[in-house]
């Protein structure tokens, strides 16, 4: 099981059902709701009485259950200003065919002329889940390798018993009425995606199919994009049910993934066999037999789920899905499937229009077990976000519930006062960070300058906390021996684990770094900088080994918020308590010397981040010292009369050894007698050209695979990087090889077009000097900024210290991007939270 694994998202299709509230017939009422609804999450299907959602792709099913409730909500909603109603199930009992025509698309109408009945009678709804793969390879290899484990899934949607007013005798007579086009049903094995379409372009040779769109196998590669697709089950009156589909189908998918990465065969079982077992699902639905993926018997459809989830324990506990899925399936082998229910309807003396009122009540989504709903929280009201931590189409998520219960009761004139109270903590505290040259509100004093600081507290839950506190000391510990090895034996090199070029040619490279005593620990403190998406999936933006800030800040935001705050309920969030103390273990450890002597070294109060400097040096009790300071003599570095053995470096290091101490600094490191924390040097580590190896790094050091992803990099010093990069200038984000702190940052989506030409003159100049990034869709979080909530993009800067062993502290630092920037970084301008790092459960 790799960690990337718990990354992968599951999106979602489900087509709805309009139907006349008075004669409860279907209606060709879709093309009127669609003008009332976003056209980025609904379109228009074949027929003119079908509505398609489209839900954004999530890591956790709690988000796509919240998503799949507010599009219902949104679509049920469009539909009651126009007296209509809307129905998530495979079929409408009641239907009059010689009413309903196809939208109006060339393409439909062309599908009409070529199947005649076939297209008349698609008067059904489906969901179709997508799942997240590397490549279309993959994708079509993974299509066929899950068949057999499918229809079980089908049994769990069945919700269309009748048809045109008749019981069929099945639970999914949609499944009957599907499974007459010419491409349904499971797909054959390919080795590739070449392969796949040489025969998608032979049936379409052949006059079958009229293009690709029409491939309608029970699971299929996206044409476009990297995903699989299932598209076998009944539409679901109840998204709890979708969610179930979708937790498990993407369980399926994994196994078959990790299978494929270990070279395990697929599982021989005839495609005979899985026809049956799908009209098996479609007859029985959970009521009664489906035939066991495993042993090809027929066994009770729950025995069945039991043994289907028992073997997909291991995946759905990677992704966290395993307590959720578990609940669900037994509320749903409880309930049973939604054919039963409306059978039941009929059984009782009720007509085919209760059924359909019973499908429409259902499909809305908001009664009293609903379990994806949600408030919408006063200061939320109108605040409008894509990708964001709090709220999905204004449903707020369950963590944050409790929180703005309590800001939505202080309401905006207590929040101002409190931000007031904020404030007077921080001048009180000296919490600032100046920056020279900055633009400064009216009236500031040099060195008062505060750190911007939200209210709103930011959760990490403690399964997202889990895997970056395992993920980054792995990649640490990878960057630790890179150090070592490139300022040594450069063994990584000469393997080709990566170019000469990228570290000889590294700005942070320097000849200082190879004067290290080798039994030195290098990187005593990193801050990893990662970054949330839309999605949920979590990656690394970059790596910080040379004098990462931000700690103290952390830990000083939670000590605010509390005074300010203190009607939140922060008992399960873990306390940022020992963090110093932590902080001064590493750095002692850190040097070959019995009882080593520490102290903080900084640059002077003109540091934008010397209160940081000052309030660790006081945590951990020791001196607060300057380069004209120091001493040095035979080796030994002192200050104000007391040896000092390591010396925690919150100074440039060239600005260090350009001081008249630098020389006997740098001696005293050589000699073993100074450790620097962290050392001279290790800025190549840094390099934004380095990062692209980091994955090939911990597979060669440390021979395991990475926990955390990377951002997906181009080297403009290589000529097939550049001609791309220069290409997609407006597409991707451009950085300078040795940046930090946001500076010389580029966004092509939001430059001007002589941003972007400037751009592309510096790369063709010295392209060694620049690398480019895929743009990474930053997550955005509620930002009170005295009148109202406003969605911020931010990050997360959390920290590992290595000592014998890494320890990763339980405080970390939400940085915060002004509104409409993407830049986090303080010198930029950008602000930060409070951070709830949440404790596990037992």
């Amino acid at each position: 099981m790799t960690g990337l694994a718990e990354s992968v998202a599951v999106g979602v299709e489900e087509e709805f059902h309009v139907v006349d509230l008075q004669t409860r017939r279907l209606v060709p009422r879709a093309g009127k709701l669609l003008e009332a609804l976003p056209d980025d999450r609904f379109t228009q299907e074949l027929q003119r009485s079908v509505v398609e959602a489209n839900s954004r792709p999530y890591v956790r099913l709690e988000d796509l259950g919240h998503d799949l409730t507010a599009l219902r909500r949104a679509v049920v909603s469009a539909a009651d200003a126009q007296g209509v109603g809307i129905v998530a199930a495979g079929t409408v009992p009641l239907v009059d065919p010689a009413a309903l025509e196809i939208s109006p698309d060339a393409r439909y109408e062309q599908m009409l002329e070529d199947y005649q009945l076939l297209t008349r009678e698609q008067l059904i709804c489906g969901a179709q889940m997508h799942v997240d793969v590397a490549d279309r390879d993959l994708a079509v290899q993974v299509a066929h390798r899950v068949a057999p484990w499918l229809p079980p899934l089908l049994a769990i949607s069945a919700s269309s018993p009748y048809w045109s007013g008749a019981d069929t005798g099945y639970a999914s007579s949609r499944t009957l009425v599907w499974q007459r086009w010419p491409t349904t049903g499971p797909v054959g094995p390919f080795a590739t995606a070449a392969d796949y379409d040489r025969m998608v372009d032979g049936l379409i040779a052949a006059g079958v199919i009229s293009d690709p769109g029409m491939i309608y196998f029970d699971v299929r590669p996206s044409a476009h994009v990297p995903t699989v697709e299932l598209r076998m089950c009944d539409a679901c009156p109840r998204v709890e049910d979708v969610v179930l589909l979708a937790g498990l189908f993407r369980a399926i998918v994994l196994r078959e993934l990790h299978a494929i990465e270990e070279d395990r065969p697929a599982p021989v079982v005839s495609m005979e066999l899985v026809r049956a077992a799908t009209w098996r699902a479609a007859r029985s639905g959970l009521e009664g037999t489906l035939v066991d993926p495993v042993a090809g018997t027929a066994m009770p459809a729950a025995d069945v789920l039991h043994r289907l989830i028992d073997g997909l324990r291991p995946e759905l506990t990677a992704t966290g899905d395993l307590e959720l899925v578990e609940d669900l399936t037994a509320d749903a082998l409880r309930r049973g499937s939604s054919a039963a229910a409306q059978r039941r309807i009929v059984e009782a003396g009720g007509s085919l229009a209760d059924v359909v009122d019973a499908l429409v009540t259902a499909t809305r989504a908001d009664g009293p077990r609903a379990m994806f709903g949600g408030p919408e929280a006063g200061l939320l009201r109108d605040y409008e976000a894509v990708q964001d931590e709090v709220v999905i189409e204004r449903i707020v998520r369950e963590p944050y519930r409790p929180v703005f219960k309590v800001l939505d009761r202080l309401g905006p004139a207590e929040l101002r006062r409190r931000g007031e109270l904020r404030d007077a903590y921080m001048r009180d505290t000296g919490m600032t960070f100046d920056l020279p040259g900055t633009e400064q509100p009216e009236g500031t004093e040099e060195g008062t300058r505060k750190l911007p600081v939200d209210l709103v507290p930011r959760i990490i839950a403690a399964d997202d906390w889990a895997k970056i506190r395992e993920g980054m000391p792995q990649r640490v510990r990878a960057l630790e021996a890179f150090l070592r090895d490139v300022y040594g034996r450069r063994e990584a090199i000469k393997e080709r684990v990566l170019p000469a070029w990228v570290v000889d040619e590294a700005p942070g490279y320097r000849p200082a770094g190879w004067r290290v005593h080798g039994g030195a620990v290098r990187c005593s403190v990193a801050g990893l900088d990662v970054a949330r998406d839309g999605a949920g999936r979590w990656v690394v933006l970059e790596d910080n080994a040379r004098v990462p800030s931000g700690i103290a800040y952390a830990v000083a935001n939670r000590r605010m918020a509390e005074q300010v705050l203190p009607e939140l309920d922060r008992s399960a969030v873990a306390a940022p308590d020992g963090v110093a103390e932590a902080l001064r273990e590493a750095l002692l450890a850190a040097s070959p010397v019995a009882d080593p002597a520490l102290a903080v070294l900084t640059s002077g109060s003109a540091d934008p981040a010397h209160y940081e400097h000052r309030t660790l040096a006081e945590q951990m009790g020791v001196p607060l010292v300057e380069p004209g300071d120091l001493t040095v003599r035979d080796g030994v570095v002192s200050a104000g009369g007391r040896r000092l053995d390591v010396l925690y470096r919150r100074i440039d290091e060239d600005d260090l050894l350009a001081a008249p101490v630098g020389p006997g600094l740098l001696n005293a490191v050589e000699r073993g007698t100074l450790t620097l924390a962290n050392a001279p040097g290790n800025g190549v580590a840094d390099d934004k050209s380095v990062y692209r190896y980091v994955p090939r790094l911990i597979e060669y050091y440390l021979g395991e695979r990475p926990l955390l992803a990377n951002v997906p990099t181009y080297l403009c010093r290589e000529a097939e990087d550049r001609e791309e990069v220069l290409d997609r200038l407006a597409e991707l984000v451009v950085k300078p090889v040795d940046g930090f702190g946001g500076a010389g940052v580029t966004i092509g989506q939001d430059a001007s077009p002589r941003d972007l030409e400037q751009v592309r003159r510096d790369i063709l100049a010295a392209p060694e000097r620049w690398v480019a990034q895929e743009t990474v869709a930053l997550s955005t979080h509620p930002t009170f900024d005295g009148e109202r909530m406003r969605p911020h993009m931010l990050d997360l800067r959390a920290f590992v210290f290595m000592s014998g062993r890494p320890v990763v502290p339980p405080a970390a630092l939400s940085r915060v991007a002004p509104y409409g920037s993407m830049i986090v970084n303080s010198s930029q301008g950008g602000g930060a939270k409070d951070t709830w790092l949440m404790k596990e459960t037992a």
